[in-house]
């Protein structure tokens, strides 16, 4: 119950700052007992998507009130399509963080993380490959950085957007364009290049070139889908 209402707040079914259905109506239109309705809107409540108020009701709050850090929040918006500005402040965020993920990766790495890292890169480099396994690839190219940066906050903030990042890569992927997939790879590697050489500045500035591409790319996939093209 609490993912279907999740879902449809999300949506905007039900919109921001209105009323949800009172309790006998959710009560009925799910059939729930009372207490299970009630740990449901507990958990929404939790994630800062709804607020009850004596004598008023239960109501949707703004969307900027709303904990994206949550997963399943991440993972309500991502199946609703990444519009425009949803595309943007997710690589915003990506640019907040992953390219200094890299530069700390480059002066930390051990050798199993590195051999992750590459391992990584030549799964997208992989013949035939097809768009949600590149998409799948290069997350967990990123996350393997991640991971050797060695330090915990940034690997909780990359576990937080892996929801939404796996739909934006689906969007972005170049999977079907062998020209755009060979410099997708190439970008990926001088990633992987500069960490392997412990060079924390070119790490850095080409992670900033791929998450760049990324955004655009994903932008210009979000229009298509919209149009139909």
């Amino acid at each position: 119950m609490a993912a279907e209402v999740g879902r449809a707040i999300v949506s905007g079914a039900y919109p921001e700052r209105s009323l949800l259905p009172g309790d006998a109506e959710l009560m009925q239109r799910f059939g729930v007992s009372r207490t299970v309705l009630r740990e449901a809107l507990r958990t929404l409540a939790g994630k800062r998507l709804i607020q009850a108020r004596a004598r008023v009701g239960t109501s949707v709050l703004p969307r900027s009130e709303w904990n994206l850090f949550d997963r399943d929040v991440l993972a309500w918006q991502s199946r609703q399509g990444l519009d425009p500005e949803f595309i943007t402040h997710l690589s915003e965020m990506r640019l907040a963080l992953e390219p200094e993920a890299a530069a700390l990766a480059a002066m930390r790495w051990t050798r199993d993380e590195l051999d992750a890292i590459l391992h990584r890169l030549d799964r997208m480099a992989a013949p035939e490959i097809g768009r949600e396994d590149y998409a799948r690839a290069d997350l967990d190219f990123h996350l393997a950085i991640v991971v050797a940066a060695h330090n915990p906050f940034l690997r909780s903030a990359a576990a937080l957007v892996e929801v939404a990042l796996i739909g934006l890569l689906e969007v972005s992927s170049p999977a079907e364009d062998a020209a755009r997939l060979a410099s997708s790879v190439d970008d990926h590697r001088r990633i992987a290049e500069a960490i392997a050489a412990r060079d924390p500045h070119a790490a850095r500035e080409a992670m900033k070139v791929v998450i760049g591409v990324g955004m655009r790319a994903s932008r210009i996939g979000d229009i298509g889908r919209q149009t139909g093209g």
